[in-house]
């Protein structure tokens, strides 16, 4: 009797875990898109940092400076292509930035050397806060690597996401959100880990492969 007692504990219990594990896979499921796409209210800085690496974010950044956000950008890898404009620099002077409220590096190659070159520049121009602009689908591996780039400097951080149409709530939806998703959060798990820098992406890209 015993016995049949303690097997009917257990097996209430693998069920238990069961049903913790589905609804725990259920929920990362409808809420991965939506754990991506951080974003925070814009608030006064001393600059704006605009990630290369997509469409709508130099036009995010110019749209914060335009409101008064900030009296300066800092483009990262401005010389990046981004729109019929040219790169992320002419972009920004043909959408009516001044040449001397714009800041630029042009050797970031990945999201962690956005902020390890960023960095530099802020400390040189002593700004204690800045609005970092990157894609919507991006902010939150970029939140990752920029918190711990700059934590030790005392610089304060606001994150803004540019509109990407990345669709957040329904990513599985349509194959570019898929890809997208998949891709961050890959990502995401070897920035973690320590693979940072353009050195890791063919690393990153073995990874995705063994899922496909």
């Amino acid at each position: 009797m015993k016995s049949n007692t303690n097997k009917l504990k257990k097996k209430r219990k693998r069920l238990n875990l069961m049903c913790v594990i589905f609804l725990l896979i259920f929920f990362f499921f409808f809420s991965a898109g939506r754990f991506l796409t951080l974003t925070q209210l814009p608030k006064q800085a001393d600059a704006i940092i605009v990630l290369s690496g997509g469409q709508g974010r130099v036009e995010k950044g110019v749209e914060l400076y335009k409101a008064g956000y900030a009296p300066y950008i800092i483009l990262s890898n401005a010389k990046e292509s981004t729109s019929s404009s040219g790169d992320m620099l002419q972009t920004a002077l043909n959408l009516g930035i001044p040449q001397d409220a714009i800041y630029t590096e042009n050797a970031a190659e990945s999201t962690y050397q956005n902020a390890e070159f960023t960095l530099p520049i802020m400390k040189e121009h002593n700004f204690k806060s800045a609005i970092v602009v990157s894609s919507d689908f991006h902010m939150r591996r970029v939140k990752l690597l920029f918190d711990r780039e700059y934590k030790k400097s005392d610089i304060e951080l606001t994150f803004v996401g540019s509109s990407s149409g990345y669709n957040a709530k329904s990513w599985w939806s349509n194959r570019k959100s898929r890809e997208t998703t998949f891709n961050e959060y890959i990502k995401m798990i070897g920035n973690t880990f320590g693979y940072n820098g353009p050195e890791a992406k063919s690393t990153l890209d073995q990874i995705k492969n063994w899922f496909r």
